[in-house]
């Protein structure tokens, strides 16, 4: 890359959050600095997506000083967790096996829900290690953002009023789940607050601005460390002081795979980079320009790549501090080509499922250039939202003990200090040595899939960043294959008759909520997901 950018580009799905990272590079700071006061100013703006009781993952590319790594924060289950505590609960399985029904939804809402986050961490390590400014100047803009109060966006409001969780909690309980929460989110009666209304964040502020004079310690082994121990000791919470103390991140290189000559770096395992990896491997073996965008046969040949990629992910892959990925395997691109070629005979792969149900997107996503070329691409997350906001400290806390597999002796199993697999893949795809895409999306189970197919968009039809993150998509994370209502029912009756079973959304946009910056030699590109509130802004 030239040694300097005429511009630099950030991108995330909250218009607020954009502009906060935007003013932070238009006065000096670097990649890092804006997407870390991002990513604060979205724990406030949209603070059931993210926050800082949330987890996710990051990578960092800063060729000028020679650093290019991955920050891994994944929620890790408490000390307590017994690998059988749940087995006898279980009611059913999402159908894109991202996560479990229990009886009384244990593990989906509550104290016990929650796993020992990361995000703060994360976020304090990559700023005062990377970045160029001063941590207190960091965290500005979401004290700013939190005493004024964050207004109720078309998305945020969508979000909260979605009642049809399929044996899910419904996300109006979510929000008044307890009375700290009732008390931010809901109305005197009781309500998730309406699209426009401001929502008042005055506990929140009263919080960061502890984080902004002491760090990420006071969360961890300070005093909002002691509140949370004693909040989580009264309600029958998993997360002690000690699982604070202990949690960690993890610093790793990247995970390296290539498509069609170009090269990209993701994140390990448990994080959906290999499953990424896995399908463009398959699907490198097919012309998919000759066979036109999101054709029958288009949509037929890549949901089979999704659906084997699934199945290796529920079989093999896991945490690899407990878990023994065959990362090598999963990634060859022999064993890939095997797979296409049953594709190509019309081989039809299996996903197993317990039961049908849907998984929420309860997640968000940021993506920087700066002008000396550095890269950032951070997906974050609470999962499915606890619903548990411990009383003045103004936060939701993740709920990411719903992802575990409640079963024993299985890759995604419980276990003390263990990260369950996510489909969390922020992904920097390089072209002659430089940062081609920064790309990275929320969406659940569905990210992998959703990032997959914005990367072909780009790669096999060339097309701008903005309509690769805008054109409809597909999943096959079962057997089924779902779809965006903007692809045409004449496209999906030529698969139905060849035997899929075909799940249509009433929504335009979705499977994942995409976005990213294209760089062309000294030209950049944004792309915000349409489905979502966000944009791109380049200064």
């Amino acid at each position: 890359m030239p040694n300097a950018m005429p511009n630099a580009m950030i991108v995330a799905p909250q218009p607020e959050a954009v502009e906060a990272g935007a003013l932070v590079l238009m006065k000096g700071g670097n990649a890092v600095d804006a997407a870390m006061a991002c990513a604060l100013v979205q724990g406030v703006v949209d603070p059931m997506m993210c926050g800082i009781a949330g987890f996710g993952s990051m990578q960092i590319y800063m060729p000028k000083r020679g650093v290019h790594r991955c920050i891994d924060f994944h929620g890790r289950s408490p000390a307590a967790t017994r690998p059988d505590m749940w087995q006898d609960l279980i009611a059913g399985e999402t159908r894109d096996g991202f996560g479990f029904i229990l009886a009384g939804n244990v593990n989906d809402v509550g104290y016990q829900s929650i796993t020992v986050p990361g995000s703060l961490k994360a976020y304090w390590e990559a700023q005062t290690e990377f970045g160029a400014w001063d941590w207190r100047d960091v965290v500005a803009p979401a004290i700013k953002e939190a005493d004024a109060g964050f207004v109720v966006k078309p998305h945020v409001h969508f979000f909260w009023s979605q009642t049809d969780q399929l044996g899910r909690v419904a996300n109006p309980d979510r929000l008044r789940h307890t009375p700290a929460g009732r008390r931010i989110f809901c109305d005197a009666g009781g309500n998730s607050h309406g699209l426009g209304v401001r929502v008042p964040m005055p506990d929140m502020a009263r919080t960061l601005r502890r984080i902004q004079a002491d760090g990420a310690d006071v969360f961890y082994t300070g005093a909002i460390a002691q509140e949370i121990a004693a909040d989580m000791a009264r309600h029958g919470g998993l997360v002690t002081l000690d699982d604070l103390a202990n949690y960690r991140t993890t610093r790793v290189d990247p995970l390296w795979g290539s498509y069609r000559g170009l090269k990209l770096a993701t994140n390990n395992p448990p994080g959906g980079g290999i499953t990424l990896i896995q399908m463009l491997n398959i699907l490198e073996n097919f012309d998919l320009a000759a066979l036109g965008h999101n054709t029958p046969e288009y949509i037929r040949i890549v949901a089979e790549a999704m659906k084997c990629a699934t199945s290796d992910k529920d079989a093999h892959v896991g945490d690899p501090a407990f878990v023994d990925v065959p990362v090598a395997r999963l990634t060859d691109k022999a064993y890939a080509k095997q797979l296409a070629d049953g594709i190509r005979a019309g081989r039809k792969a299996h996903v197993a499922r317990v039961q049908h149900a849907k998984e929420p997107a309860d997640t968000t996503h940021i993506a920087v250039v700066d002008r000396d070329g550095n890269a950032v691409t951070m997906t974050h997350s609470l999962g499915m939202p606890s619903g548990v906001v411990t009383e003045g400290l103004g936060f939701m806390y993740n709920g990411c003990m719903g992802v575990f597999d409640p079963r024993p002796g299985r890759a995604g199993s419980m276990a003390p200090g263990k990260s369950r697999y996510s489909s969390l893949c922020p992904t920097i795809v390089f072209k002659e040595g430089r940062p081609h895409l920064v790309i990275g999306a929320p969406g659940g189970a569905l990210i992998a899939v959703g990032v997959l197919q914005a990367i072909l968009n780009v790669i096999d039809f060339d097309m701008d960043m903005q309509n690769a993150v805008s054109a409809p998509r597909f999943a096959a994370t079962s057997n089924a294959i779902d779809v965006m209502n903007r692809i045409p029912a004449y496209v999906t009756d030529e698969l139905a008759k060849a035997g899929y079973p075909i799940v249509r959304s009433p929504l335009s946009y979705g499977i994942a909520a995409v976005h990213g910056i294209r760089v062309d030699g000294r030209r950049l590109q944004g792309g915000a997901d349409p489905g979502h509130d966000g944009m791109a802004l380049m200064v």
